[in-house]
């Protein structure tokens, strides 16, 4: 074998030509191109996922789940509003199981009996009528009070209130369940029909609070 053969040609002859020598290649690094593979296909997966992800969020579906999930306390709390207004409605009476004391308490005559006959065309039922008692006789300075048992407080006075706009609403230790509207100083007239049967309405029937104040 020449001193010119390089090692691992075994005892094969070549031919050496020029200033080149045959060189042996290196083996291939498989394994780090597999790795780089996976890293790059790994990357591209996060990156598509990431794609959808921004998609699904500028696209509205995210929005409207949020809002699908924060429209069912809304809807209960309407439900809520609404259930609350039938109970308040059943609690209050009519004007025609109500009977009410009409009493002057100004200088003015005929105003306790005008007063009573109006209040009985709209549906009351009148007891006495005449002058104020003593503790109220020229001594009531607004348009008058209204006065009945302590069980009346949450119904049947309020029901009354809606016929005298600014009238001060009061109770006593009464047991009876009449009522009494004793008129002051500046009563002019009770309320006109139409606003009192709107403010009736509105007693009767509250309407349910808006939903954002709530409790969305």
């Amino acid at each position: 074998m020449s001193m010119l053969t390089p090692p691992g040609m075994g005892g094969r002859k070549y031919r050496i030509t020029g200033d080149r020598y045959p060189r042996m290649r290196r083996p291939r690094h498989r394994r780090r191109i597999i790795l780089t593979i996976v890293a790059a296909a790994c990357a591209l997966g996060l990156a598509g996922w990431g794609t959808l992800q921004l998609i699904d969020v500028f696209g509205g579906r995210s929005g409207t789940a949020h809002a699908a999930q924060g429209e069912q306390p809304c809807r209960d709390g309407a439900e809520a509003d609404t259930a609350e207004a039938k109970t308040a409605a059943r609690k209050l009476p009519a004007p025609g199981t109500l009977t009410v004391n009409v009493f002057n308490a100004t200088p003015r005559s005929g105003l306790a009996k005008r007063t009573a006959d109006e209040l009985q065309k709209r549906g009351f039922k009148i007891g006495k009528v005449g002058n104020a008692p003593a503790a109220y006789d020229k001594k009531i300075k607004g348009a008058g009070i209204l006065l009945g048992p302590q069980a009346a407080a949450d119904g049947p006075l309020k029901v009354l209130a809606t016929q005298l706009t600014g009238a001060q609403q009061k109770t006593d230790g009464r047991k009876g369940a009449e009522l009494d509207l004793i008129i002051g100083n500046t009563f002019k007239a009770l309320a006109t029909q139409q606003a009192a049967g709107k403010s009736l309405s509105l007693l009767t029937h509250p309407s349910p609070a808006p939903a954002a104040a709530t409790k969305c």
